[in-house]
């Protein structure tokens, strides 16, 4: 650990540069965790600071990452701390926040550099910006987006893949979707998530506990929000077009859900995507982003605006949300389990029993286009491959809405109800089943929630 008197990294003042960083990094838990030293810029500013540019480090804090979500400072303050999934970290301690992604140049992650972070106390004033650096060097290669993977197999949406998913197993149906006749590999990918939303590495969930498998014994066999009562708190489903948006889309219905319950469905808010696409400092437009820092630090941060105040158009582009819109803010965000690798298939489900729907992240493979209903279990990466493969290393944000469990005659399968963004054609109106309980294709791995701040209606 570097230490120094308080009065040393007070009066420290020097340059520091801030270099843009392109995301994705590829960084994992244990790349980030160990001793790290922020460099804080000058206090007193509000959200809008440009941490791009440079700026005057006026002191010097020393932090511990500790397993398995513990932050201590240099005055032995404990806090917390979280991977947000290979992209970056954030860190609470002393009633400040201080979030940053991972530095990332070409096909190298510089893992132990965060440049041009945001730090603010915990109440969302006296913004700052901050760079770090860790005890240890970590520089990794990647080259996963330029290795081509040459398989035999049928065209993706053609007759032949469909039969040959139909063959291969009986847990699901695949069809032929019209809209996908003309994709090529860069619009399906956008679909999935979009390039800079990929997760080359993910956590599996989390062991249960003792406690967690009393709690599933409590919870009842089926649960979904779209029918409590004869009452939907699930807003419609939409459509994300082209653009690599599903994380602003999961993210915004996960925020319009949870106004509904903490409402009663008083209020029912459509809120707008294009102003995340647009003018998220978090996220990487049509290329991708995560809900945790949407649905989560944005909207706490900056708040969300609804949809007539800039309404979606699929592309990136200026921000060009009205600025008199009002806007409403959530608190309170987290990944389930409270850290990135806490997930399970218990905490989810009491999440979604007692606060509502959680926006969660899986891997598309090309199999999944072709959901047409059932419960959905990947038939295997032969299935329809032709050529290179992006798929494999996407990821695609939905909104788990509930969940259910076949009857013994249909062979009992446990299932998760999910609300996808690729428009009503497509599945089950909108939605799909997903085989629960097994990390099917990482849904259990990562998922995120927030709460909102009860805004009385006008």
């Amino acid at each position: 650990m570097v230490t120094m008197p308080w009065t040393a990294v007070v009066s420290l003042a020097f340059m520091v540069y801030s270099v843009s960083a392109d995301t994705p990094a590829n960084c994992t838990y244990e790349d980030i965790r160990g001793t790290w030293i922020f460099e804080v810029g000058a206090s007193n500013n509000n959200r809008t600071i440009d941490c791009s540019k440079p700026f005057n480090a006026s002191k010097i804090l020393t932090l511990q990452l500790k397993y398995p979500d513990i932050a201590i400072d240099f005055f032995n303050n404990n806090g917390y701390w979280s991977l947000i999934y290979n992209q970056g970290f954030e860190v609470i301690v002393a009633g400040r926040k201080y979030f940053g992604f991972s530095y990332y140049k070409g096909k190298t992650s510089f893992c132990h550099q965060v440049f041009g972070g945001w730090s603010h106390d915990v109440l969302g004033h006296d913004w700052a910006c901050f760079n770090g650096k860790k005890s240890e060097t970590v520089v990794k290669q990647n080259n996963l987006l330029t290795d081509k993977i040459f398989r035999i197999g049928p065209k993706v949406n053609s007759e032949d893949m469909v039969a040959s998913i139909n063959k291969a197993q009986k847990f699901w149906t695949a069809k032929r979707y019209s809209q996908f006749e003309n994709l090529d590999e860069e619009d399906l990918l956008k679909m999935s998530g979009g390039r800079r939303s990929q997760i080359f590495s993910r956590p599996k969930p989390a062991p249960l506990t003792t406690e967690q498998k009393r709690v599933r014994e409590s919870l009842p066999e089926s649960f979904d929000w779209r029918y409590i009562n004869g009452v939907s708190f699930v807003s419609p489903v939409r459509d994300q077009g082209g653009c690599g948006s599903c994380y602003a889309f999961a993210s915004m219905a996960m925020a319009e859900a949870r106004v509904k319950i903490q409402t009663n469905n008083t209020q029912n808010p459509v809120f707008s995507t294009q102003d995340i696409v647009e003018c998220s400092h978090y996220s990487q437009g049509c290329d991708g982003g995560f809900p945790y820092l949407v649905a989560g630090k944005y909207a706490e941060d900056y708040g969300l605006v609804l949809e007539k105040c800039n309404p979606y158009k699929g592309k990136d582009g200026k921000c060009q949300t009205q600025q008199n819109c009002e806007r409403h803010y959530f608190t309170g965000y987290s990944y389930i389990g409270g850290f990135y690798g806490g997930c399970n298939e218990v905490l989810m489900q009491q999440a979604i029993y007692s606060r509502g729907p959680i926006a969660v992240s899986f891997m598309v493979y090309k199999d999944f286009l072709q959901y047409k209903n059932g419960v959905y279990v990947h038939t295997g990466d032969d299935i329809g491959v032709n050529r290179f493969d992006p798929f494999v290393i996407t990821n695609h944000v939905v909104l788990v809405v509930g969940w259910g469990q076949l009857s013994p005659e249909e062979g009992g399968t446990k299932y998760w109800v999910v609300k996808n963004s690729w428009g009503t054609n497509w599945g089950i109106d909108g939605y799909f089943w997903i085989r629960r309980g097994t990390d099917e294709c990482g849904i259990e791995s990562i998922a995120a929630e927030s709460t909102p701040i009860f805004k009385y209606a006008k």
